[in-house]
């Protein structure tokens, strides 16, 4: 029986960063994967949507090539060379990853994890031999898979996954895609860019519902434009499979004829295989394991993290969270992690970024606000690159004299907000007010201009 400080189940952003971090601690650490290194981010989520997203937006560059003076042809797509393109970065960065961990002195077991009592791992791995770990501490890292729907079971054939998209290898014709959440936004997103008809079917009254009612509507108005069917408030019903595509159902008496369908409805947590016969740990009904603000189970020296909690599923927040547990396990009493204020990135077309409360949040929670809204459309970069959707908005607390006090909320949409939230992500954590983040000097032309132009105009008084 092998005995480490620290074992972890997972392989993936919060397993790996637990074991990157407690190494650079001083810890001894044992890393248990039954896949490969880097779960769900590194392989079949974030890394792979987003390259296979930037392949989509080269082909729409060069389809709007005509409006900066370039004539070309339409641009024929090769999905092979593509998917060669994505899967060499994915390895780059597995590769990259193993390396680190070996550099670190972390002993990488592969197989299954199940935990028993006293912080006994068992692993079992592909030849059915197991192997058994003790650790002062463990973490459950085990991650999430896809969700699926009554009525449609994944198949790979009319019924898609998002691990199914993710190894598109033709472009199809005509695709329907169950949810509007940032996977289901970033598919659509990717396929009208590569030139598949695609219908968007939602639940909820809007697509992207947890975000600022002002970007999901801003999303929804951009997605129209670029030829998205996007019906929201709809249930779906049923599909009925047939030679070469299927026909969904959905509302009342609708129906859209496709090549496929893909169930992008978010993910649920993977803990079908952790064992935790004999300990304490407990597991809710959607099957999260329930945890406190250090992700500490109710199993002594036992944390959870990740997807495997009810958290944001964001590969940041389960880096965070791996960071606060290992410094819980050396005493070193870190601060809780403060879920509603970290930031969000969604790279579909226009891309959306936002961190801290939404304007209607904000008044459910008894503030009394004011709100400011800038659009790209005058800014001089985005007319520059052709790309003017969208715009920035700031939620603060309202002072007595009417302008702005502490930064709530920011909310961006448009080109390039991914990159562009870092100011305004710090100004909600440090609690900035209105006229602390408005000094900030914005370089001349960029798109960080519109923030600053927003927060500014708080202050009671703009340029522009």
């Amino acid at each position: 029986m092998a005995s480490h400080d620290l074992v972890i189940i997972g392989g993936g952003p919060a397993g790996y960063a637990a074991a990157l971090y407690g190494a650079s601690a001083g810890l001894d650490v044992g890393l248990v994967e039954k896949n490969k290194l880097g779960g769900t981010c590194l392989n079949v989520g974030c890394i792979p949507a987003k390259e296979l997203l930037e392949t989509a937006h080269v082909r729409r560059t060069i389809m709007h090539a005509a409006e900066f003076g370039l004539n070309v042809d339409e641009p024929t797509i090769d999905m092979t060379v593509a998917q060669e393109r994505k899967q060499g970065i994915v390895d780059k960065l597995v590769g990259g990853l193993a390396s680190m961990l070996k550099g670190r002195k972390v002993t990488v077991y592969d197989g299954v994890g199940t935990l028993g009592a006293d912080r006994t791992v068992t692993v079992t791995g592909a030849d059915g031999e197991a192997t058994e770990l003790t650790g002062t501490h463990v973490a459950l890292a085990s991650g999430s898979v896809p969700r699926t729907i009554p009525g449609f079971d994944f198949d790979g054939d009319k019924v898609w996954s998002s691990d199914h998209m993710l190894s598109l290898d033709h472009v199809p014709g005509r695709v329907a895609i169950i949810g509007g959440g940032a996977i289901g936004c970033e598919f659509a997103s990717m396929l009208v860019d590569l030139g598949t008809e695609v219908t968007l079917l939602e639940a909820m009254p809007r697509i992207l519902a947890l975000t600022d009612e002002d970007v999901s509507k801003a999303v929804s108005r951009a997605f129209s434009k670029r030829g998205i069917d996007v019906k929201a408030g709809v249930a779906v019903t049923g599909h009925e499979p047939h030679d070469g595509g299927t026909t969904v159902h959905f509302g009342d008496d609708d129906s859209v004829d496709v090549d496929f369908v893909c169930v992008s409805v978010g993910r649920r947590p993977y803990s079908d295989e952790l064992g935790l016969d004999g300990t304490n740990v407990v597991t809710t009904e959607r099957g999260f394991v329930e945890v406190d603000e250090y992700c500490q189970t109710a199993e002594p020296g036992v944390y959870a993290l990740g997807d495997l909690i009810d958290t944001g599923q964001l590969a940041h927040v389960a880096f965070a969270e791996a960071i606060l547990a290992v410094k819980h396990m050396l005493g070193e009493n870190p601060l809780p992690i403060d879920h509603s204020r970290v930031p969000w990135g969604i790279y579909c077309n226009p891309e959306v970024a936002f961190a801290g409360l939404s304007e209607q949040a904000a008044k459910d929670a008894g503030y009394d606000i004011i709100v400011s809204k800038h659009r790209y459309a005058a800014n001089g970069r985005a007319m520059i690159v052709g790309d003017t959707e969208g715009l920035v908005k700031v939620v603060a607390e309202k002072k007595p004299d009417g302008t702005g006090g502490v930064i709530l909320g920011v909310h961006m949409v448009g080109p390039w907000v991914t990159e562009q939230l870092g100011q305004g992500y710090l100004s909600v954590n440090w609690e900035a007010t209105v006229d602390e983040a408005a000094q900030f000097i914005q370089p001349h032309p960029t798109m960080s201009e519109v923030f600053g132009e927003t927060v500014l105009s708080l202050t009671g008084r703009s340029l522009h």
